[in-house]
């Protein structure tokens, strides 16, 4: 039962098509954080794990990291949310 919940809720990530959609997928906002933060959490399989990156496919998460890191916090053109 564990596992076909987990399949559901991660199987619309894996279809994903772009870095944005898959930030909006994972719950993740590229202005919650600092350039440096995101590079840390990409460095760690811990971090990764927590924020469930790990169960993209290696291209996904090079886009993913990409996308968070040049909008991130203090970036030159950061999404901060609500605007």
């Amino acid at each position: 039962m564990r596992n076909i919940i987990i399949i559901v809720l991660v199987a619309p990530i894996i279809f994903a098509n772009n870095a944005q959609e898959l930030a909006s997928r994972l719950e993740l906002v590229a202005g919650s954080k600092a350039t440096v933060q995101w590079e840390r959490v990409f460095s760690s399989e811990r971090r990764k794990k927590k924020y469930h990156i790990n169960t993209l496919s290696s291209n996904e998460i090079e886009n993913l990291k990409k996308y968070l890191i040049k909008h991130a916090a203090d970036s030159d053109q950061p999404i901060v949310p609500g605007l």
